[in-house]
């Protein structure tokens, strides 16, 4: 068996706080004021303990001597005939009696229903308080959840992003690389065709140096001709 959760002297004391405090000890009261339990068990251990502050204590007859027994048997023997007429009057009260028992039952009925549509209404509502915070806890839930699609969406559609990026990224490498060599093929060229030029540059110069010397020997040879010349005609006049 399970043992119990709750001592009844905390049950106890937790059912005279409710009664302090004006309010009705049912199952569920009690078991909100101590923190737990069955409610069944903690309104029995109240009900019990009620029980027995109103019982009335029984002290033990002490048996009696045979002397005084043999004087109540003769006493008893004499009042037979006086219990029998008191019989219908005794009657008459047990009829009485049953009818205030009977009264006493039906009260006794009454305030047990009473206590089960209290413990019914208390029961009632911790189900309206369980039901409320359990559609908290859905509607909650539910905006997680559509927190978390949409985080989903978010980070799937940046993935494309990041992807498209990367191929732009990629491919503005790969232009730049064309770039890149295509510059150098150019600076090669460019290079040779400055080489080439200061080339052509000296070609010019040594060609300019050289029709100068040939521009000088051919005046001279003039001159030479020309005095050559002039001693012929001189010569054919004499």
């Amino acid at each position: 068996m399970r043992p119990a959760e709750f001592a009844p002297e905390q049950i106890i004391a937790a059912g005279d706080a409710l009664i302090a405090a004006g309010r009705n000890v049912t199952g569920f009261a009690l078991r909100q004021k101590v923190g737990g339990g069955n409610p069944n068990r903690l309104k029995s251990v109240w009900d019990e303990h009620i029980a027995s502050k109103t019982a009335t204590t029984v002290v033990p007859v002490a048996e009696l001597p045979v002397e005084v027994a043999e004087e109540v048997a003769a006493v008893t023997r004499s009042l037979t005939e006086r219990i029998a007429q008191l019989a219908t009057e005794l009657n008459d009260k047990a009829v009485k009696a049953a009818e205030r028992r009977v009264a006493e039952v039906v009260r006794a009925a009454g305030e047990q229903r009473e206590q089960a549509e209290r413990e019914l209404a208390d029961a009632a509502q911790t189900v309206d308080d369980l039901e409320t915070a359990l559609d908290q806890a859905n509607s909650e839930i539910a905006t997680l959840e559509q927190r978390l699609a949409e985080s989903q969406q978010h980070a799937q559609a940046q993935a494309v992003e990041l992807a498209q990026l990367r191929e732009r990224i990629a491919s503005i490498e790969k232009s730049a690389a064309a770039s890149a060599e295509e510059a150098n093929r150019t600076a090669e060229r460019a290079k040779k065709a400055e080489a080439e030029l200061d080339q052509a540059r000296k070609d010019a110069a040594q060609a300019r140096e050289e029709a100068a010397r040939q521009g000088g020997k051919l005046d001279a040879l003039t001159e030479q001709n020309t005095a050559l010349l002039a001693t012929l005609q001189a010569a054919g006049k004499k």
